[in-house]
């Protein structure tokens, strides 16, 4: 095993105030006191700085507001910061939207990651007749849903083949080309991961695992997709934030991990689950919750399986999930059970009022 790379002293993490974002820039801002984090967030409907107040006076942490689809900003931003390191995370990510808005997922999914690759390449000069840079990485984090959907059976492995079925995913896969194209015709020092689903704090309750805390905690209904037989494999945000962690420091140029929970659940199984914790956690009679169940029209080109084969991860450079899913899933319920501030901000936009007045583009 190479020792970790220690040279990239600037990083800018794109979708730093998202979910997933924000738990990397944590713990990238805490572990890594020496390093310089930059958050570049464009502060969208799901980019919310209330995530990340307890990092946001230390010395080492930055943010910048754009988005990476203005060429011109992202270039002048790589000029004037001279980063080190990119982890890309910033993008459209919600299906249902991405089936209204498909253009949207094109933009911000790959011209803004192609805009990241140019302002990478031109800043580190690379090109097919020099070297890889040392000490420069172009980290590109993807999601499972570019591999398409599962019967009963298979996992999903590095080797599998693309065959994504929604405007979302399409625009992931897209861009996961971008990225392997750059490492091959530039010489750009890429690495790209794969994720299963992630539930955990700071969740935009628009999905699954939010959205339901939030309604039973209102006695609100809970819509299922058709008969909420749809499987995913769930792995708790803070996991996949160390995964990142050691995929960004140890992994080989040029390299794909796939990162997963071997955690697979139907939806109707985490909701009626997610219901009996709530049950307990509020006092209500068991089956209670269950009540509100509401079971609706299946989405457009819904996915039946998703299962993530981490294997290689593991073995290559150690890491697995530290969480079962029912540990999880209490520690995410008390989380939002804890934070009804921060939910009410969420669900009523004011946390977008306040920052975008708070900041303006350079």
């Amino acid at each position: 095993m190479e020792p970790i790379n220690t040279e990239m002293k600037k990083i800018l993490i794109t979708g730093g105030a998202g979910f997933i974002g924000s738990h990397v820039v944590r713990l990238f801002v805490n572990k890594y006191p020496e390093c310089e984090i930059y958050n570049f967030d464009k502060l969208t409907y799901a980019g919310n700085l209330e995530n990340l107040k307890d990092v946001e006076s230390k010395p080492n942490y930055h943010f910048i507001k754009g988005d990476i689809v203005d060429a011109d900003f992202v270039l002048a931003l790589f000029k004037e910061h001279q980063f080190e390191a990119v982890i890309h995370l910033a993008a459209e990510s919600h299906v249902d939207r991405s089936i209204s808005h498909p253009l949207e997922f094109v933009m911000t999914n790959v011209i803004g990651t192609v805009n990241l690759l140019n302002a990478a390449r031109a800043i580190w000069n690379c090109s097919k007749d020099r070297p890889v840079p040392t000490g420069k990485r172009f980290y590109h984090v993807s999601t499972d849903e570019v591999y398409g959907s599962l019967g009963a059976d298979g996992i999903f492995t590095e080797q599998t083949s693309y065959d994504p079925h929604s405007p979302y995913s399409a625009s992931k896969a897209a861009s996961d080309h971008f990225v392997r194209a750059y490492h091959d015709t530039y010489n750009l020092p890429c690495v790209i991961s794969n994720c299963s689903n992630n539930y955990g704090p700071n969740h935009f309750p628009e999905k699954l695992i939010p959205l339901c805390i939030y309604n039973i905690k209102n006695r609100k209904p809970l819509p299922i997709y058709g008969k909420g037989e749809n499987v995913r494999d769930w792995l708790y945000v803070e996991d996949h934030a160390r995964a990142i962690d050691i995929i960004f420091h140890k992994a080989a140029n040029g390299s794909t991990y796939n990162v997963g929970g071997h955690n697979e659940w139907t939806n109707i199984e985490v909701i009626r689950l997610l219901c009996r914790i709530m049950d307990r956690k509020l006092g209500r009679l068991e089956g209670e919750n269950e009540k509100l169940i509401t079971f609706v029209k299946d989405r457009a080109g819904h996915d039946l399986r998703y299962a993530i084969d981490s294997t290689k991860l593991q073995q290559d450079l150690g890491w697995k999930p530290s969480l079962q899913f029912e540990e999880g899933l209490e520690k995410t319920v008390d989380w939002y059970l804890a934070n009804e501030e921060w939910l009410h901000h969420v669900t009523s936009g004011q946390y977008q009022q306040y920052y975008t007045n708070q900041y303006v583009n350079r």
